[in-house]
């Protein structure tokens, strides 16, 4: 089959834009505030460099970072936030992995790969590689780890099931209306060659193939659902191994001999601390208990920033990354299923505020949800659509809230809850918003700090009034934010349910004409944001970190996750 034109551009947009994975981060955000001013001469990739002729590496090559939560599961399958992202990169490998220095995907376990003419059909062909404890990695570990994903009955199901979707019958089989696995696009045609046919061409589907929930699985995972609780029963195909799990304390990955490219791996052990504690973080790393400190597995205290900018000017480094922070309005309670409550809730806060007197950076005052840095047809997507989507007007809200309140039969808002996971910086935001709101509307807020478990939860189960979320793109490409909010999607924590934005995103899955395909998603976010308000934009991010100057080797992408399997110490 001969390619179409537009195929060919997508093929070429994959090739120019790259399909960096937040490698999860992408996902749910649950690091501190990332607020920072641009550093001179420290903008780009966070990468420290490779080992030259001249340096020499320190004796004891253990890294030692922090955890500002303890990551609930190491389960591909259930992972979902930016602290779990941060360790299972270092434990585990998919078909490619990310070079973050070019944005494209390269061979992992897969050491190359064959694509159809008409972009449907991927064939893997996979190195010898090893488990942790000797076995082949098999075409038969991926296609496993992938039914997990898509399997409807797993219980509690995978929140990023809808990111397999792109493979032929997959939403289908989650959705039970195809019962039989084999009718879904991946099937191993012998122990080393894995088959996947999608349902339409992908243009970053290379990059996809690198995030934690296409990691393949090993076989002892079968009838033990607790396995990826437990250090005991963690067989892992990357760098490392977990060799200590202290419940709220610490947690400790070994290099991985039997990694295919142990070669290439300089560290002995990461040590991750897990201390939730900006304030204690920034000590332990100013004492030199700490290798590295800040996001996104970290946090450094807002009020910090300009001073440790001043005072470690080599060691500090702050990059704006594609990530949104927001909240989430529960739209399927009442009287946040109100359009109207939610818009003057969003309209009464002053974003630049903000960010100049309580996180102290150089962020963005966010009006949409797809954050800059993130490709669209021509350049950045942000830059052809714009932001525009409401203003902030006190005024407007009050007119408003009156409104929304008269046609939910109330004379005035009840106290409202407004949740946050354990943070300095989410607290301190959380309670000047509440100021805002108080100050601008009259509503009393009730401020809730919640665990990272218990917070995902309940925000899960729509247990809850409004909560803060954060996002960062786990691919280069706006679907990575906007597909989130389907009808029933795992991660639509809104309760957000409109038939017309599921075509939108549908199309635009599907669409390989790139233009049109802009067009769906700049009307799906339109619908989102100004038509229904689902959730408040609050800024974009930008990443701030201090890095010994012996550690070198540590990558951190364009969406703000870091690498540290390839990182290493010097003498000092």
């Amino acid at each position: 089959m001969k390619k179409s034109k537009s195929l060919l551009l997508m093929i070429a947009l994959v090739l120019v834009i790259g399909t960096v994975l937040a490698g999860c981060g992408g996902n749910k955000a649950n690091n501190g505030n990332a607020a920072a001013t641009n550093a001179p001469g420290n903008e780009g990739s966070t990468n420290t460099g490779t080992a030259t002729g001249d340096e020499k590496l320190a004796a004891d090559q253990t890294l030692r970072v922090n955890l500002t939560s303890e990551p609930p599961t190491f389960d591909p399958a259930q992972a979902q936030d930016s602290q779990a992202n941060t360790v299972l990169k270092t434990m585990y490998e998919g078909l490619t992995r990310m070079n973050d220095e070019t944005g494209q995907a390269e061979p992992g376990i897969a050491e190359k790969w064959d694509i159809s003419a008409d972009g449907l059909v991927y064939t893997f062909h996979l190195r010898d590689a090893q488990w942790s404890n000797g076995d082949p990695v098999e075409a038969a570990d991926f296609v496993r780890g992938w039914k997990i994903v898509l399997d409807p009955n797993t219980n509690p199901t995978a929140p990023y099931a809808y990111q397999l979707y792109y493979l032929k019958n997959a939403e289908e089989y989650y959705t039970k209306k195809v019962t039989d696995f084999s009718q879904v696009g991946v099937k191993a045609v012998d122990a080393k060659t894995l088959e996947v046919t999608l349902k339409s061409p992908t243009p970053y589907f290379l990059g996809l193939l690198s995030f934690y929930t296409y990691y393949p699985v090993h076989k002892s995972v079968e009838g033990n659902p607790k396995w990826a609780t437990n250090k005991d029963t963690m067989i892992t195909n990357g760098a490392f191994t977990l060799t200590e799990w202290t419940t709220g304390q610490a947690i400790q990955v070994t290099k991985n001999e039997k990694y295919w490219d142990a070669a290439s791996i300089k560290l002995s052990k990461i040590d991750f601390s897990i201390v939730n504690s900006g304030a204690t973080e920034l000590l332990s790393y100013k004492n030199g208990e700490l290798d590295r400190a800040g996001n996104p597995n970290g946090e450094i205290p807002s009020e910090q920033l300009p001073i440790v900018k001043k005072e470690l000017p080599n060691e500090f480094v702050s990059k704006g990354i594609a990530a949104t922070y927001y909240y989430y309005f529960n739209t399927t309670e009442k009287p946040f299923s109100n359009v109207k409550i939610r818009k003057a809730l969003t309209m009464a806060i002053n974003r630049q505020a903000l960010i100049d007197n309580i996180t102290l950076g150089g962020q963005l005052p966010a009006f949409g949800l797809v954050p800059p840095g993130i490709a669209g047809v021509d350049g950045e997507y942000r830059n052809t659509v714009k932001d525009s989507y409401f203003t902030e007007d006190v005024e407007q809200a009050k007119t408003l809230l009156a409104e929304g309140l008269k046609e939910e039969g109330l004379t005035a808002l009840p106290p409202v809850d407004l949740s946050y996971n354990t943070s300095e910086n989410h607290k301190k935001i959380a309670l000047a918003i509440a100021d805002m709101w108080k100050n601008n509307l009259g509503i009393t807020v009730n401020t809730v700090n919640q665990e990272w478990a218990v917070f995902i939860d309940n925000r899960q189960s729509q247990n809850y009034q409004i909560a803060r979320a954060g996002w960062t793109a786990d691919y280069n490409d706006p679907m990575t934010f906007l597909d989130m909010f389907v009808t029933g999607g795992g991660n639509n924590d809104a309760g957000y349910a409109n038939p017309e934005y599921d075509k939108l995103i549908t199309d635009a899955k599907t669409n390989s004409d790139l233009a049109k395909r802009q067009e769906d998603f700049a009307a799906a976010e339109k619908m989102l944001i100004q038509d229904d308000m689902v959730i408040m934009p609050i800024y974009y991010y930008t990443n701030n970190s201090l890095t010994k100057e012996y550690l070198k080797g540590v990558t951190l992408d364009f969406s703000g996750a870091v690498d540290f399997t390839r990182g290493y110490l010097l003498e000092h």
